[in-house]
C-alpha cells in the first residue's frame, strides 16, 4: 500500500467491523458551475461555527468542486444524510437544488483522484489557497502525483464522534439564528435592537428578502416555542 492508499485508508475507509450502511466519508458537491465562494463558507464554517477539522477539498473532474468530510467512526447513511443537508441549510440556502450534490452512501462515493472516463480529465484533490483556481475547470488535464495528494490529505484530521454529535446539535433547525447572514441580524430599525426571539423569529419568517429555507427553520422555531 503506498502513502497515498494509505491517507485514504486512514481518512475516508470502512473499518472491517463497520455495519451494512455505514459511512465515514461525506461529500458535498457544488456545481454547475463549481463556485469556490460558495462552498468556501462552507469549508469555513464548519471550523469557525462547528469546531470541526478542516475537510479536503476537490475537483470532480468534471464540472464541480467537492469537501470530502472524514469521520474517526462510522455513522449510518441516514446521519451522514442530515449532516449534509444541515450544513447546506446553513450556508448554501441561497443555492439550487440542482447544483448541489450530497453523497453519504459509500457506494456512490466518486473515487478521488480518478480519470473521468467522458473527458479523460481527472478528479484530484487541492490546496484550500488554490481551489478558486479550478473554478473555471475544475479537473486536471493530466493524473495528479500520488505523493502530493498524499501530502495535502497527510495535513487533515477526521472529525471524532463528540465532535460530530456537538456539531449535529448545532446544525438544528431549531437554531434559525445561528443560521442567518450577519445582515438579516441587524435591528430592523429604530435605535433600540429587537432582542425578543419570538419577535425576531416573526420579523425573520414575514421578510421576503430572506431566503426561503431560513423563513422555513424561523417558521419551526416559533412552532417549537409555541
Amino acid at each position: 500500500m503506498n502513502r497515498l492508499e494509505s491517507e485514504l485508508q486512514r481518512l475516508y475507509r470502512l473499518p472491517s467491523t463497520a455495519a451494512p450502511g455505514d459511512v465515514r466519508a461525506l461529500v458535498l458537491e457544488l456545481g454547475r458551475p463549481a463556485d469556490w465562494e460558495a462552498l468556501s463558507r462552507v469549508w469555513r464554517g464548519v471550523q469557525a461555527d462547528l469546531a470541526l477539522p478542516a475537510p479536503a477539498i476537490a475537483v470532480s473532474g468534471s464540472d464541480g468542486l467537492q469537501l470530502w468530510f472524514s469521520l474517526q467512526a462510522p455513522v449510518n447513511a441516514a446521519r451522514g444524510a442530515e449532516f449534509l443537508a444541515g450544513l447546506r441549510a446553513r450556508y448554501l440556502a441561497d443555492i439550487a437544488p440542482a447544483r448541489l450534490r450530497l453523497t453519504p452512501p459509500a457506494a456512490e462515493l466518486p473515487p478521488v483522484p480518478a480519470e473521468q472516463p467522458a473527458t479523460g480529465n481527472w478528479s484530484a484533490f487541492v490546496a484550500p489557497d488554490l481551489a478558486a483556481v479550478f473554478v473555471d475547470t475544475p479537473w486536471l488535464d493530466i493524473p495528479p502525483g500520488a505523493e502530493g495528494q498524499a501530502d495535502l490529505l497527510a495535513r487533515l484530521e477526521s472529525i471524532r464522534p463528540a465532535a460530530f454529535d456537538a456539531a449535529m446539535q448545532g446544525l438544528q433547525p431549531g437554531d434559525a439564528a445561528a443560521a442567518m447572514p450577519p445582515a438579516t441580524l441587524a435591528p430592523a430599525s429604530g435605535d433600540t435592537p429587537d432582542v425578543d426571539p419570538r419577535r425576531f423569529l416573526q420579523r425573520v419568517l414575514n421578510d421576503e428578502t430572506v431566503t426561503l429555507a431560513l423563513r422555513i427553520e424561523a417558521a419551526k422555531a416559533l412552532l417549537a416555542r409555541s
